[in-house]
């Protein structure tokens, strides 16, 4: 089970740097031209780059505490948070009726909750 959570965390860190990274430094006109990116019309741009700010925290968050020792808990912390954020996402998606996006989102929400659990239960990284 603790492969399967590395994986998990690592494939959630991949998706929050590359979510991140978009959010943060292209422009929400782009970001609002792409497929997907209508959520940001009515959106602030700093809204949308403070989302991209966190989705890069999450990045760091979900792996580099574990790899360096130093406050693991920050794993599962950051994987709750993780949850929340894709609540977010999915009512933002399902208000737009875009529902293949919302079971996208709830994809990530479920591996997201998989790191949680495991990593404030079974294996977490106190023991």
């Amino acid at each position: 089970m603790n492969l399967a959570l590395w994986i998990s965390a690592w494939l959630l860190a991949g998706l929050a740097l590359a979510g991140g990274v978009s959010k943060t430094f292209v422009p929400k006109e782009k970001l609002a031209s792409v497929h997907g990116g209508g959520w940001t019309e009515g959106v602030g741009g700093g809204s949308v780059k403070a989302l991209g700010v966190l989705e890069l925290l999450a990045a760091v968050g979900l792996v580099l505490p574990a790899l360096v020792g130093r406050v693991p808990v920050m794993v599962p912390v950051t994987a709750a948070c993780w949850v929340l954020l894709m609540i977010g996402a999915m009512l933002a998606h399902g208000r737009r009726r875009e529902f293949g996006f919302v079971a996208l989102n709830f994809a990530y929400l479920a591996l997201a909750a998989f790191v949680a659990w495991g990593r404030f239960g079974p294996e977490s990284f106190a023991g």
